[in-house]
């Protein structure tokens, strides 16, 4: 049986990537494989639950070495119980969030630093990485206009001001510029069908037709 593959959706606040996830695994199914769509932090009790205590906190209750550190437990239960074994059983697995977003929010955004987060990712995942990982870029201001037309309540990190998502942004197209061979950037202020095109697109491109 082929081994599945792992595509992480990235980008800051608003950008569509629960929308897209949803998108993309629709098209996988119609191309006959088996899909599992996730999240993180999260996708399994464990790690829901280390979700709960980073989403709902209040401000100023984590270091960023605290934070970091909790994502990659969450990461950690999430990849040995839900991620790997459905690789390994041929499911291919779409998720909202990886490492880079770890990287991105406590490495850049919150100045923790690259060598400490990559430090912590190799003790906790070795050399795990995504297949592909896609980052959708959406302008600062955009992307929260769309978080405010959703009206839902922020949480820990969209609580953050617009100078710590331009922090974000610019940390998601460094990494896309660092690692060209797994990162593709995808431009998220395009209609939805239009992003879901380009993905699909990439997806075909990178892992193979459809």
């Amino acid at each position: 049986m082929a081994r599945g593959r792992l595509i992480t959706l990235e980008g800051g606040d608003g950008v569509g990537k629960t929308t897209q996830r949803a998108r993309i695994a629709e098209a996988l199914a119609q191309a006959g494989l088996s899909v599992v769509t996730t999240r993180e932090p999260g996708g399994t009790d464990g790690a829901e639950a280390i979700r709960s205590l980073l989403l709902n906190a209040a401000e100023g209750a984590w270091t960023p070495a605290t934070e970091a550190l909790l994502h990659f437990a969450a990461r950690t239960d999430h990849v040995a119980r839900l991620i790997e074994p459905s690789l390994a059983q041929g499911t291919w697995v779409i998720c909202d969030r990886f490492t880079d977003s770890t990287m991105v929010y406590q490495g850049y955004a919150r100045d923790l630093g690259r060598p400490a987060v990559e430090a912590i990712e190799q003790a906790a995942l070795g050399g795990f990485r995504p297949d592909l990982t896609l980052i959708l870029d959406l302008p600062v201001e955009e992307g929260l206009r769309r978080r405010r037309h959703r009206g839902e309540e922020a949480d820990y990190y969209e609580r953050r001001d617009a100078q710590f998502q331009h922090r974000l942004r610019a940390g998601f197209l460094d990494i896309a510029r660092r690692e060209p061979a797994r990162c593709a950037v995808v431009d998220a202020a395009q209609p939805d069908h239009a992003v879901t095109r380009d993905i699909v697109g990439i997806i075909q491109d990178r892992l193979g037709p459809l």
